[in-house]
């Protein structure tokens, strides 16, 4: 399976993730977020971010992921409350990636995009014993803005 991440340049020669709390998980916990496509990875980044430096060189990173079997747990849209897309509901959704952080029963979390809740965003355990030989960078292409996004 491939998945996709767009980070500045001088973050793309590796799979490091920096442990900010974010909706899925809490500060100090190394998970790296990317997304089922590229188009989804690209609204991520906006929706995330208060500014993006189009003057600075973007990277897609195409990162493979080998062998899902055992390897992956799934949060369904059914299964979140109401609210999951607010801010309000970050708490919650906080514990429930903690709990899958802290477990280690899975390598990959697949949970909706609180963006397009109908796509998918894949959470990557970097403290998980398998995280250094099932996952891998494959490609990474410069990435381009269109300044109709911003």
């Amino acid at each position: 399976m491939e998945v996709f991440r767009i980070v500045p340049e001088a973050f793309s020669r590796s799979l490091e993730a920096s442990g900010a709390p974010n909706r899925w998980n809490l500060r100090g916990q190394k998970v790296i977020y990317a997304g089922s496509s590229r188009s989804l990875s690209t609204l991520e980044l906006i929706v995330h971010r208060s500014s993006i430096q189009t003057n600075k060189p973007y990277k897609l990173l195409v990162i493979k992921i080998e062998s899902l079997t055992n390897h992956l747990e799934r949060i369904k849209l059914e299964d979140l409350p109401t609210n999951w897309r607010s801010i309000q509901a970050y708490g919650n959704l906080q514990n429930l990636g903690s709990k899958w952080y802290k477990e280690q029963k899975s390598l990959i979390l697949e949970v909706p995009s609180a963006v397009i809740p109908q796509e998918t965003n894949f959470l990557l355990n970097t403290e998980h014993p398998l995280f250094r030989s099932k996952i891998q960078i494959t490609n990474i292409e410069d990435f381009f803005w269109d300044k109709r996004l911003l």
